[in-house]
């Protein structure tokens, strides 16, 4: 979770980059953010191989592998995006650079939400998933959840901007700018299916 948190703290320097149309800069961020993903992926590969599969564990194997797929999305959502922006050479009109910088940050606040409750599941595991440490975890759940419905209120926003935009612009770069709006949604999405899977943990 620490390398899935660190690609979309990321995305904002890629995103800086690109709106000062320094490409260079873009290029060289777009490859760390490339190689933080495939380290992610090997992470996940190895913690499978390394599960267990008769003994028995505190936590629902499944459960586990579920979890770790469902944070390897933002990863992987994070690539996406930069392979897209970077392809294209998406350029982002000046009356959406604003709310677009507002919902990658929310993006980015969201993931990092997660990652705190992430963070809790040692504690969680000492105490038995009992306590005082799994109120304090599902406070930190909701906090996600809250994040989240952020940033589908910042993404509708910035829609309706492009939307407005739409007869400016070449249709071609309207549809790759919507695709970039829901892509950038996607990452909250997983975050908060983070702190789903970890919700269902605690129920069990």
């Amino acid at each position: 979770m620490s390398v899935v948190t660190s690609c979309t703290e990321q995305l904002r320097e890629f995103f800086d980059a690109t709106l000062a149309d320094d490409w260079d800069n873009a290029q060289k961020i777009h490859k760390k953010i490339c190689k933080k993903e495939g380290k992610a992926d090997d992470l996940k590969r190895n913690l499978r191989q390394q599960l267990p599969k008769s003994l028995f564990m505190p936590i629902d194997r499944r459960d586990l592998l579920n979890l770790l797929s469902t944070q390897d999305q933002i990863a992987d959502r994070c690539q996406d995006i930069v392979h897209m922006v970077m392809f294209r050479k998406l350029e982002i009109p000046a009356q959406m650079r604003e709310q677009m910088t507002n919902l990658i940050d929310s993006a980015i606040a969201t993931t990092h939400q997660a990652h705190k409750a992430i963070n809790e599941l040692d504690e969680l595991l000492e105490t038995g998933f009992s306590g005082s440490e799994v109120d304090f975890v599902e406070r930190l759940i909701k906090k996600v959840d809250s994040l989240e419905d952020t940033t589908d209120d910042l993404e509708q926003e910035l829609k309706l901007v492009l939307f407005s935009l739409e007869a400016e612009l070449p249709p071609v770069n309207v549809m790759f700018l919507y695709q970039l709006i829901d892509m950038i949604g996607d990452i909250s999405d997983s975050a908060e299916n983070v702190g789903d899977r970890l919700h269902q943990m605690l129920a069990k």
